[in-house]
């Protein structure tokens, strides 16, 4: 596969046939959470492609510049942590000087991409796939947006079932995960066009 087609199949994979939410099931708490106010949406997937794409550069430059030649490979999860960690800070106090608006909206969400294990998948898959630099800040920026696609769809899914106005057993959570199941299963219809789009 040629170096462009590649970047263009992790991307479209990423977006599209590995859908951190909606096919690989990952990071669904925020995803539930914050998809029930489009702006609110949209402010968590700009903080969730910024930390992925960021997260995904520095933590390669760290594995192949220092951990690999310290022999510190098996340190991988906990660095890529803490690099996280200090990643969602920075967007968290950007967000509280600059957009306290946002800020307010996002709430707890907002220190949770900490611990949201997306971002945690996008960094260990970008080592595990062998990745470079340029196809691990695609990976991740693409991750980021499959997120952000996930989370606007669903918001306008929820709108649609709110105004449906489902029998009392249904409302509230059990409702919003069948319509998760269902939102889920578009994105699964994807399978396979990726392999035969970009060989």
């Amino acid at each position: 596969m040629r170096p462009f087609s590649k970047l263009l199949f992790i991307a479209f994979s990423m977006i599209f046939t590995q859908n951190y939410v909606l096919v690989q099931f990952i990071a669904i708490c925020p995803f539930l959470g914050v998809s029930q106010n489009f702006d609110s949406c949209i402010g968590m997937s700009g903080a969730v492609i910024f930390v992925m794409t960021l997260a995904s550069a520095v933590t390669w430059a760290i594995y192949t510049y220092i951990m690999i030649p310290l022999e510190l490979t098996y340190l991988s999860t906990i660095i890529f942590i803490l690099v996280i960690a200090a990643l969602v800070q920075f967007v968290e106090i950007f967000l509280k000087k600059f957009l306290p608006p946002l800020y307010s909206a996002l709430g707890i969400y907002l220190p949770l991409i900490t611990t949201n294990c997306a971002v945690l998948a996008v960094t260990l898959l970008n080592i595990s796939e062998g990745y470079t630099f340029v196809q691990s800040c695609v990976d991740g920026f693409s991750a980021g947006v499959g997120f952000g696609l996930a989370l606007v769809i669903f918001c306008g899914v929820r709108k649609a079932v709110e105004r449906a106005k489902p029998p009392k057993s249904w409302q509230g959570l059990p409702i919003t995960l069948m319509a998760a199941a269902l939102t889920s299963m578009t994105f699964m219809g994807f399978t396979g066009i990726a392999d035969n789009l970009f060989k």
